[in-house]
């Protein structure tokens, strides 16, 4: 489904620009924001992107992010020019005191422990100030910022110097293991909604913030384009396994390496490719060749969405055993190229993959359960095509980008209402999602 199919109506138009703020933009790891971003222009939005920060030049990958990389305000670039970083602020301050002496106290207020954190903070501020001044340029109408951590700090205090609305969309675990730190009290209460990508993040937002404000908390999936993934008929299978992400100790890949070389022994035709790079890889790589599979283990380094499509369609299952997950792109991805998924029991991946349907959930740290779970789409072709159509099904209905973006087009305009698009259609009496804005 797409932004020109009939059955969306057109948007009315926003009211003005709409500023997407990171901390790194754009780069591999981060696409989904990317494809977030195109959707909301699909449908008429214009939207401007800011990164606080340029990401390093590996980890921007392929032409799209290349371009999209020339197109994005860098805050840091201006920040670190004196006289811009003076003249954005002294603007500020003589068109508005009050804002400028509020933003410096909201500053105050919500400065980490300790006198490092402060400093942090000042540079934050003065960030924001740069960052505000250039919204007001471009006269953008609304923030919006996602992962909610040090850049969503600076948002919010880019929206008190410049009166611009702003609202974040939460992603977790790392948030909620410094929520406190990361002041997301305060976030929630002064944004105009915060996107949630699930049940379980949502309820971790409930934790740390004030329940006068839980109605602001909204459900906003991440997604894919369905009809980019699973088009290629699937050829013989031939036990390949895929993993794709991050090589960091957080998402488990030693254990994975564990449980291939298990497997394997039953299966010594199995094939394994990591895709991603990090700072584990080095460990990874020697631990591949202690454990005697090096020869079946392809380490591919980053690739860009395209060869990450191509990947899919040759593998026959993909592998995350993460220890903490918000819900990973890349099982919706792996999902809608009709691929079975093995992933952990963590975050709200539980709301993506239905155990036993579209593929396993296995414990965190668990290499026997997952070896177990290896062995069966192993030895089972019939199932491995059946859990993934489960899993195709599952992202068209849940996880498609054009529906999500819509629905975020709602909350920017300020008409969307309800936890989700079909809580609009059960209000709107119909069979489907609504994504109508009314004027």
């Amino acid at each position: 489904m797409s932004p020109s199919d009939p059955k969306f109506a057109r948007p009315e138009p926003l009211a003005g620009p709409i500023a997407y703020v990171t901390g790194e933009y754009p780069k591999v790891s981060h696409t989904f924001i990317q494809r977030e971003i195109m959707a909301l222009r699909q449908l008429g939005a214009k939207v401007l992107t800011c990164t606080v920060r340029r990401p390093l030049a590996k980890t921007i990958v392929g032409a799209d992010q290349q371009a999209e990389a020339a197109a994005t305000y860098c805050v840091m670039d201006a920040a670190l020019a004196p006289r811009r970083l003076l003249a954005a602020h002294f603007a500020l301050l003589t068109r508005s005191p009050g804002r400028w002496f509020s933003a410096l106290r909201l500053a105050f207020a919500t400065r980490p422990p300790g006198l490092k954190a402060l400093v942090w903070q000042a540079f934050y501020f003065a960030e924001a100030g740069v960052l505000a001044r250039h919204m007001q340029d471009q006269g953008v109408v609304h923030m919006h910022n996602h992962f909610g951590d040090s850049s969503g700090s600076l948002t919010m205090l880019a929206s008190e110097l410049s009166g611009i609305p702003f609202s974040i969309t939460m992603h977790g675990p790392s948030l909620f293991f410094e929520a406190r730190w990361w002041h997301i009290d305060a976030k929630v209460a002064r944004a105009g909604f915060i996107a949630c990508i699930s049940h379980f993040c949502r309820s971790q937002v409930m934790l740390f913030s004030d329940q006068i404000h839980w109605d602001k908390l909204r459900i906003v999936h991440c997604g894919v384009e369905p009809t980019t993934y699973g088009h290629h008929p699937r050829r013989d299978f031939t036990g390949h396994l895929v993993f794709v992400g991050r090589l960091d100790a957080v998402k488990g890949v030693s254990l994975l390496l564990q449980a291939f070389a298990a497997a394997r022994s039953d299966y010594p035709n199995a094939h394994l490719t990591i895709a991603g790079d990090g700072p584990a890889r080095n460990m990874l790589e020697a631990q591949a060749k202690a454990l005697g599979v090096q020869a079946a283990v392809q380490f591919a380094g980053y690739l860009d969405e395209s060869a990450v499509t191509a990947l899919l369609d040759d593998a026959d299952m993909l592998v995350l055993p993460s220890f903490a997950e918000g819900v990973p792109v890349v099982l919706m991805e792996a999902m809608a190229s009709r691929l079975p998924v093995i992933a952990t029991q963590v975050g709200g991946v539980p709301e993506l993959v239905d155990d036993g349907l579209s593929g396993f959930l296995v414990p965190p740290g668990d290499v026997e359960n997952l070896t177990v779970r290896l062995r069966a789409l192993l030895g089972d072709q019939g199932l491995c095509a059946r859990m993934g159509e489960a899993g195709r099904q599952k992202v068209l209905k849940e996880h498609d980008i054009a529906v999500e973006a819509a629905w975020l087009y709602q909350l920017f305009a300020g008409t969307g209402r309800g936890l989700r698009p079909a809580d609009v259609a059960a209000q709107n009496g119909s069979g489907g999602p609504s994504f109508k804005i009314d004027s």
